[in-house]
């Protein structure tokens, strides 16, 4: 792998050279960033997925939500519709999407759009006969045509947008100055034991401008399973074997957090959508055997003969410290934005 991406490096740099000249034409205004009256808060990354973005932007429906009326606009990856599409009774997650519809099943008090152009389904909220006072955008940090108010970049822990190169010769969408974008910057998946010293190392490998600021956060797994109608202790499943099952970009976390020496792990490529016959393989292969399976393929697999035995586990973003200075400084955003005064 390390050989074929040295051999990959020259369209690394073709690559690098067009994303950067894109940049610039928008920095420069030759390419033009549309900007709102509301406060649109943009939550992304510079590497190709996999740094926490789902639990970030349900932090941030939990800050917010009781306060205002929010919507939330992804582009809806993988789904089997087009266009501008608001989320009601009548979708699901191949429809919507599976992360919107996550938020839509989590969150029933918010709106949930997706449209793979984020102006469009800005302007289309907006239009709503209840309009949104704040709209988070998921994974739109590279999304230049809107400018939105507030920039939030995640990196994972151990594999810093800082050590990693552009692709196709490593996995980043954008130069690493993309970064200087963002007003806060959010090293996710860390040890929950992270030191101060390993804080002040990691910061000083970001580089970062004296006005942003930078936090860590752990994925904080929950201590119990649901199903559709019950909840079950992770404790009280002792030793019993299950399956377990996840279809996301980094799944080793969440095997090590549940997995028994009996178990069965099954690893699916991220978004996967399943075919019946897969289904029907993990069914025989189950034999009757618990299924866990993550919150994000949960949706995808509920509706799915699997649903007697099917178990989720939830997750939460949580921060290591300064976590009310981090709700305060998004607080403060969205209190003196235009749109909220």
């Amino acid at each position: 792998m390390k050989l074929l991406r040295i051999l990959l490096f020259p369209f690394a740099v073709v690559y690098g050279f067009i994303t950067t000249i894109r940049n610039f034409l928008f920095d420069i205004g030759f390419l033009k960033s549309y900007s709102f009256s509301i406060p649109i808060i943009a939550v992304g990354n510079l590497s190709v997925g996999g740094t926490g973005k789902t639990p970030q932007i349900e932090y941030l429906i939990r800050l917010f939500s009781s306060k205002y009326r929010v919507a939330t606009l992804s582009r809806g990856y993988k789904r089997q519709s087009k266009g501008f599409l608001l989320a009601d009774s009548s979708v699901n997650a191949a429809i919507l999407g599976d992360e919107p519809f996550q938020f839509f099943k989590k969150f029933p008090v918010i709106q949930v759009a997706v449209d793979a152009n984020r102006k469009n389904g800005i302007e289309q909220l907006l239009s709503q006969k209840s309009t949104p006072e704040i709209i988070l955008l998921d994974d739109a940090y590279q999304h230049r045509k809107v400018k939105a108010g507030f920039y939030i970049l995640l990196t994972a822990y151990g594999d810093l947008y800082a050590n990693d190169f552009l692709l196709p010769a490593g996995n980043l969408r954008e130069s690493r100055s993309g970064a200087q974008r963002a007003a806060i910057v959010v090293v996710t998946k860390c040890p929950k034991n992270l030191s101060m010293a390993e804080q002040i190392s990691v910061k000083s490998q970001l580089k970062l401008a004296e006005n942003q600021q930078l936090y860590f956060t752990f994925v904080d797994y929950e201590d119990s399973i649901y199903s559709k109608e019950s909840k079950t202790k992770i404790i009280d499943l002792g030793n019993d074997s299950k399956l377990l099952l996840a279809g996301i970009a980094k799944p080793e976390p969440f095997f090590e957090y549940l997995k028994r020496e009996n178990d069965i792990c099954l690893t699916f490529p991220d978004h996967h959508h399943f075919s019946e016959s897969e289904i029907v393989a993990i069914q025989k292969q189950a034999k009757g055997r618990k299924i866990i399976t993550t919150e994000k393929d949960y949706v995808r697999l509920k509706d799915s003969i699997l649903f007697e035995q099917l178990y989720y586990l939830p997750i939460r973003s949580s921060f290591i410290n300064n976590e009310k200075e981090f709700d305060q400084t998004i607080l403060n955003y969205v209190g003196t934005s235009s749109r909220n005064r």
